[in-house]
């Protein structure tokens, strides 16, 4: 059995929030899984399901963000669960926007939703640190975790929202990698066309955008003659 837990603040108030985009991966999956509906338990809403072959067990603290870990606990006490089959999802400075990276136990690194699961039951839990950039100067952290994610954000939010979804089973399997890769996948996909003996348009990026050098034209075939007959045969007699 596998406890997702995302962190986030309760209420619409807060819902597109960044600091709410663990929230949201467990929506995401919720929905694209069959879960069933959220219920209130363990201090914060609750749905189950299965992720191929494990049972899992999706929790959103509704405790706020500070408190979140007095909600996990109630969880795995109940659960009787190990601190290895615990992740948590939550938003992520240090990581560029639409980056992700699966860590096992560490550091709260300033988080106050990972400060308080520490405090109520350590630091050896699984985690997926999912980017949301920084704004630059860590007296403007407050406001921008707590500011909605605008419209030019959208897409690799859908992108990363996806790939995790698509990754779940993996995750809830305990391969991490396999899930990391689901993910660049949906936010970096291969490039197409690139076949040999073909003409990508990266290779003509690389080029300069010029175009191939076109093949030299055939030299024409040479006219025919415009003499008549009576003036071939003069020309033989003709001295030189």
């Amino acid at each position: 059995m596998r406890l997702f837990v995302g962190l986030g603040n309760p209420g619409a108030k807060y819902a597109g929030n960044r600091h709410n985009i663990g929230f949201m991966a467990l929506d995401r999956i919720a929905a694209d899984h069959g879960f069933s509906p959220w219920r209130k338990a363990y201090q914060g809403l609750v749905s189950e399901g299965r992720l191929g072959l494990e049972k899992v067990v999706l929790l959103k603290p509704e405790t706020f963000m500070n408190l979140s870990g007095q909600s996990v606990q109630a969880a795995v006490t109940f659960y009787k669960l190990a601190l290895n089959e615990v992740t948590v999802f939550h938003d992520e400075l240090d990581l560029a926007p639409g980056k992700l990276r699966v860590k096992m136990g560490g550091g709260h690194a300033g988080h106050n939703g990972l400060r308080s699961i520490h405090q109520h039951l350590g630091e050896a839990y699984g985690r997926v640190r999912l980017g949301i950039g920084h704004p630059g100067h860590k007296d403007a952290v407050a406001g921008y975790v707590l500011h909605d994610f605008g419209k030019a954000d959208q897409d690799w939010l859908e992108d990363l929202l996806r790939g995790i979804s698509e990754g779940a089973e993996a995750l809830a399997a305990g391969d991490g990698t396999k899930f990391m890769n689901a993910v660049s996948l949906r936010v970096a996909p291969p490039r197409s066309g690139g076949a040999q003996g073909g003409t990508t348009r990266e290779a003509v990026a690389k080029d300069g955008g010029k175009a191939a050098p076109k093949a030299a034209a055939a030299p024409p075939a040479p006219a025919e003659e415009a003499r008549s007959p009576m003036q071939k045969l003069l020309d033989k007699f003709r001295s030189p």
